[in-house]
């Protein structure tokens, strides 16, 4: 909308069906979401009680508070949230967004922000309207992991349909109480994560689960301690192909991934460093590549091309049919939270960096992006593990001190 011209309206005086006379003021107001303006009137006081200059200085006042002729006033404007969806959703995820990328923020849109903020004038949008709303949601149950998920999404729609592509807020003035501040990171530490020793034991019940073919079950135990061993995200691992794989260096090129939400479509990895070759050079690396070669000798591929992890067709797995006929149940079994192929993927940048491997050398077999992602990944380490860390540390502190004993006995 171009910019209105200044408006200095007329005192005029009106009078009631009862005779008695009043000033009042007439002028034009922008309509959020139009483009046409309504005309506003607005009584001033009545004519005896208050002097005509008294009802002057009152009219300046009124359009003063408008902000209406000041050079910072903002016209609302005519486009609305529901426009940059639109926008969003017809010509800028099909042209620069993964099918799965889409996917996950429309399912946002749709669930948390269409209805509240569809009809809203962009002009509207700022960090104060963000944080009433988000207070709202909050009180209604919604997490602030969903809540801010949901407004990272926003942040987009309104940043590509937007001359500047900028966001009209940021998520670092979002207010969010400092006690579930301090749980969010508390929680953040206790995500689900499956060491080694729990793979093997899941693996070691998945192959012997009966109502399981015994392709299937091989099929499954083998999928889960290549996870376990590393790192990869399940699209990854269900994208892999025959080619990818490389016995003799124990490595694994990550080249395409597995598009979940949509029937396990193979397409392009996550981000650029998602593009990546594993190198599997522990031990418990080199025993999931020994697993995967005896899988691969028993159930020969017809093609180098082919994918490792098939179904009877010769298509992707879906990760939902390895949790519900497998994963879940060895889980249960062996009374372990029940979680995803992702906690594998936790539990193996745990393992590397406890073994001491360099945290640039983690984030790249990873794929991270960040160095804060790859720390993110510890979480809290279990008890055990922390005790199994000191005991390495001080196994030659302790043969130190028993030969220093025995020379002195001596």
């Amino acid at each position: 909308m171009s910019r209105r011209k200044g408006q200095d309206p007329k005192l005029r005086v009106g009078e009631r069906a009862d005779g008695t006379k009043y000033y009042y003021v007439q002028f034009w107001a922008d309509v959020p979401g139009q483009e046409e303006r309504k005309r506003v009137t607005e009584v001033i006081g009545l004519v005896g009680q208050i002097t005509k200059s008294e009802a002057q200085r009152k009219k300046l006042e009124i359009i003063s508070k408008l902000n209406i002729n000041s050079g910072d006033y903002r016209l609302p404007s005519s486009k609305t949230f529901a426009d940059a969806v639109a926008h969003y959703r017809t010509k800028y995820a099909p042209t620069y967004l993964r099918d799965s990328t889409f996917s996950v923020a429309d399912g946002r849109i749709r669930n948390h922000l269409e209805a509240d903020w569809g009809n809203v004038p962009i002009e509207h949008i700022d960090i104060d309207s963000v944080n009433e709303w988000a207070a709202k949601k909050r009180k209604a149950g919604l997490s602030w992991t969903t809540i801010k998920d949901a407004l990272r999404t926003m942040q987009g729609v309104l940043s590509v349909f937007s001359k500047g592509k900028e966001p009209p807020f940021s998520q670092k003035a979002l207010k969010i109480p400092e006690a579930e501040k301090l749980q969010m990171d508390i929680d953040s530490r206790e995500k689900v994560s499956f060491s080694w020793a729990d793979a093997e034991k899941i693996a070691e019940h998945v192959s012997k689960i009966d109502t399981l073919g015994e392709a299937r079950r091989e099929q499954y135990s083998t999928l889960i301690l290549l996870a376990a061993a590393s790192g990869l995200r399940s699209g990854e691992l269900l994208a892999l192909r025959v080619c990818d794989l490389d016995f003799e260096a124990n490595a694994i090129q990550v080249k395409h991934s597995s598009d979940q939400r949509n029937g396990g479509k193979i397409g392009p990895c996550k981000n650029v460093t998602a593009y990546r070759s594993v190198h599997l050079g522990d031990a418990e690396g080199m025993k999931a590549m020994a697993r995967l070669k005896r899988f691969l000798e028993l159930y020969a591929a017809p093609s180098p091309e082919v994918l490792v992890f098939r179904s009877k067709r010769g298509g992707p797995l879906l990760e939902t049919t390895v949790l519900n006929q497998g994963l879940y149940l060895a889980l249960e079994a062996n009374g372990l939270k029940k979680a995803g192929l992702h906690a594998f993927r936790r539990g193996c940048n745990r393992r590397w960096e406890l073994a001491g491997i360099v945290p640039a050398v983690i984030r790249q077999q990873m794929g991270h992006t960040s160095a804060a992602m790859t720390r993110l990944y510890s979480g809290r380490i279990p008890m055990e593990q922390v005790q199994a860390a000191f005991s390495t540390k001080n196994r030659g502190v302790v043969v130190q001190m028993e030969n220093m004993e025995n020379e002195a006995a001596a």
